[in-house]
């Protein structure tokens, strides 16, 4: 999901989550090595965390030319250290596959943003089609093992965290999507 050449298929897809980026204070959830970096709109307040300094080490020269302000920390989801209700807004890409307890990670994204502030995501979800159920359901176990999870009901533990669900947009089939919430008021 995140070499160059998936990156250069979701760019248009990215770009235009991206683009709810507001003014005030963004938490871009697992930056990785950066390569969503480019698709951000300049002139952000922006801080990317991940929890692995090697991923942050390779993000750093694509943060140094963010035409903004993004700084790298080095944080796991789980344990963030970020006092309530910090972010106005909060982003991911390709990152709830990978969280160990997904609805326990949404729900620590909760309590870190602000009341009314939103959830922005671009994540690679289970189907509800087949023949695509079929080999998810297939392969999941084994991708588990070595990797994500590729058959995650991402939309559904979003709202089991406490979110409002606002918009749910199918980009490739109903496997990849954006999703987008709202903390209660």
């Amino acid at each position: 999901m995140a070499g160059f050449g998936p990156e250069k298929r979701w760019e248009p897809s990215k770009r235009a989550l991206f683009e709810k980026m507001g003014t005030g204070r963004i938490l871009f959830l697992a930056i990785g090595t950066g390569l969503d970096i480019p698709f951000f709109p300049p002139a952000r307040n922006i801080l990317g965390i991940d929890i692995s300094d090697r991923m942050l080490e390779q993000a750093a020269p694509r943060a140094s030319a963010y035409e903004g302000t993004l700084v790298l920390q080095q944080v796991d989801v789980h344990d963030m250290p970020f006092g309530n209700e910090t972010f106005d807004q909060i982003f991911t890409s390709c990152t709830f596959c990978s969280v160990p307890k997904p609805v326990d990670g949404l729900r620590a994204l909760y309590r870190v943003l602000k009341k009314g502030g939103e959830l922005h995501m671009f994540e690679h979800t289970g189907s509800r089609y087949f023949p695509f159920n079929l080999m998810l359901d297939m392969m999941a176990p084994l991708s588990r093992k070595f990797g994500p999870d590729m058959n995650r009901p991402t939309v559904e533990n979003v709202m089991a965290a406490g979110f409002h669900l606002l918009d749910v947009k199918h980009v490739y089939l109903d496997v990849v999507k954006t999703i987008s919430a709202r903390k209660s008021q």
